[in-house]
């Protein structure tokens, strides 16, 4: 197998790399991360070939991406160790398989590191390893059911715990009353039909419905040109006997309602405040006609009563 070009001692290329791998293989490189992907029926021939055509003998490790309709994608990561400048060599060989068969021969006979790795993903995705000397469950507990790493799974802990995506700013897990229906993640079930609480929860209480405007409180507000009058609530007209319309006379056990309390009171009169005499604007007086000037008039003083006056002897009185 030839030697791939390169831009320096030991440095990889994209077209190199690909061309030493295979003609079915292509190549990309994006971050400093050089991408090989190869069809799934030749990921043992490509991952042969970049161990003893390309020098790299290392395995890093081994996973898979769930891309939903396109299927899996497996990658490996393999890496080289020279000597000089750009000794360490490192590419990502990536092979797709369908969804409805996830299967890919073990690569454990080119890596036998790759059997840790192979088991957790197959563990993991569903993905199966043909050959695999020991395909055994790894990470999860004994009669655990579905793949987590599936974006179809559906996590326990999202339907047992509230989401935190679902809570508005000012909400808190202290309220006893009846809140909204919260919000769940995108894929996970109502709590109440799937998981651990099904069938336990209450149903979740709803906000009464607001009252709807009776039309005879719509035409009154139209007639009048004021704003609109909610029909759930009175309207508030105050006056100085009967007090509020929200202020509803309460009845005894006899039967007889009774007024409010400052009804039953008398009306108490307040003195009349006494006008001064130095003040002109107490007495108004007729505006002048026109053509004469209005000469200040000055309030009459203040006379005592005729049977209060001291009586004089004048001359012509006898005494």
């Amino acid at each position: 197998m030839s030697t791939p070009p390169s831009t320096g001692p030991g440095v990889l290329t994209a077209e190199g790399t690909a061309a030493a791998i295979g003609p079915w293989a292509t190549a990309t490189e994006a971050y400093r991360l050089l991408t090989v992907d190869v069809p799934a029926e030749h990921w043992i021939e490509a991952l042969t070939a970049a161990r003893d055509g390309l020098g790299l003998t290392y395995f890093d490790w081994l996973s898979a991406v769930d891309e939903l309709a396109e299927g899996f994608a497996v990658c490996a990561h393999l890496a080289g160790v020279g000597e000089g400048p750009g000794a360490l060599r490192h590419l990502l060989l990536r092979a797709r398989v369908p969804r409805d068969a996830a299967v890919l021969p073990t690569a454990a006979g080119v890596y036998p590191g790759a059997g840790w790795h192979e088991r957790e993903t197959h563990e993991m995705f569903g993905i199966g390893f043909t050959g695999h000397p020991h395909l055994v469950p790894l990470l999860l507990p004994e009669g655990f059911e579905g793949h987590p790493l599936r974006k179809e799974f559906v996590l326990a802990a999202r339907v047992a715990k509230a989401w935190p995506g679902a809570k508005e700013p000012g909400e808190s897990d202290h309220g006893d009353g009846p809140a909204r229906r919260k919000m769940q993640p995108a894929g996970v079930p109502d709590p109440n039909e799937w998981g651990p609480l099904k069938g336990t929860l209450p149903p979740v209480a709803e906000r009464p419905a607001r009252g709807a405007r009776t039309a005879r409180a719509g035409a009154a507000a139209g007639a009048e040109g004021g704003p609109a009058v909610r029909a759930d609530r009175p309207r508030r007209t105050r006056s100085i006997t009967e007090g509020s319309a929200s202020q509803a006379a309460t009845a005894p056990a006899g039967g007889t309602a009774t007024a409010p309390a400052e009804a039953a009171e008398p009306a108490v009169e307040r003195p009349r405040r006494a006008r001064s005499s130095d003040a002109p604007w107490h007495t108004p007086a007729e505006a002048p006609a026109p053509g004469r000037s209005a000469e200040p008039t000055s309030p009459a003083p203040a006379s005592e009563s005729d049977d209060q006056k001291p009586t004089t002897p004048q001359d012509g009185d006898s005494a």
